[in-house]
């Protein structure tokens, strides 16, 4: 051999020499290594779940066994509000067939929509108090005017109709579309503010379906009634400027006159009563 000699490799001490061209053996892992482990996040995600459900389902049985227990019968109605149209007794007659039954049974709103069908209850509140008593608070309507012939409004300008109207011929009377009624009643509240500190009350107002306004004062203090003809539109300016004039020149001679025409842009028509008339050959128009 040229140059070198060859060297054989000695193998390690304590260690087995491997045959030359063989692979080298690799232990095998365990069975229980090479299987998947199991997860468990599914049943997690479900126990909460499942848990809601078995404590209402508890929940739904233990209430089911204590009512009979728990749900007594209505012994007491308890009526609130200060009642000046309506009696008690009226009251208690009209949901006697709601208090027959029991606590938690009694339908509440049924009951409240029963008592608002009456004609002088404008709202009512019903409630359950523990453990056998139904409140009742009670609100009843504000009679402001009369509406046309057969109802009467409150002061939201809304319509009921009692059955007894004789005795509330001492309010104003309103006229208008049944459309219009919250409009008149707004209208009525202005135009009487205006009036008031002159001394006149206003006992009959009017719109008619072409959308003129008709007024008619109260006998008072000031006099009788008079008949104000306000038109269409711009009703505040034309009661201002009748309002001015009235201090001015018609304040000594309001006895004598029945009617005023304030249709006009820039003043007003008076039209004299019969013995005034005679003495008249034609109106007085005034300007502002």
């Amino acid at each position: 051999m040229q140059g070198a000699s060859a060297r054989q490799q000695q193998p390690a001490p304590g260690r087995k020499p491997v045959p030359r061209g063989a692979s080298r053996m690799v232990a095998k892992e365990p069975l229980s290594a090479r299987m998947p482990k199991p997860s468990f996040g599914f049943l997690k995600g479900l126990f909460w779940p499942v848990m809601l459900v078995a404590l209402g389902f508890g929940a739904y049985e233990a209430a089911q066994r204590l009512l009979p227990y728990a749900d007594r019968p209505i012994t007491k109605i308890n009526v609130q509000g200060d009642l000046s149209y309506i009696s008690q007794q009226a009251v208690q007659q009209r949901i006697a067939p709601y208090v027959a039954a029991s606590f938690f049974t009694i339908d509440l709103t049924s009951m409240r929509t029963e008592l608002e069908t009456m004609p002088w209850i404008a709202h009512a509140e019903v409630r359950r108090v523990w453990p056998d008593q139904v409140v009742i608070r009670l609100e009843e309507q504000l009679p402001v005017a009369r509406w046309g012939d057969g109802a009467l409004l409150n002061n939201q300008g809304q319509a009921f109709a009692p059955r007894e109207l004789a005795n509330y011929e001492h309010l104003p009377q309103l006229f208008g579309p049944q459309r219009a009624q919250q409009q008149v009643m707004q209208q009525y509240q202005v135009l009487s503010q205006m009036l008031r500190p002159l001394g006149f009350s206003i006992a009959r107002l009017e719109l008619r379906e072409r959308g003129s306004w008709f007024l008619t004062t109260g006998a008072g203090s000031s006099g009788p009634g008079i008949e104000l003809l306000l038109g269409r539109d711009h009703l505040v300016e034309k009661m201002r400027r009748f309002i001015a004039i009235y201090e001015k020149t018609l304040k000594e001679q309001i006895t004598n006159i029945a009617r005023i025409d304030l249709r006009y842009s820039n003043g007003l028509a008076v039209g004299w009563r019969e013995q005034a008339a005679a003495t008249t050959d034609k109106p007085a128009v005034a300007k502002n």
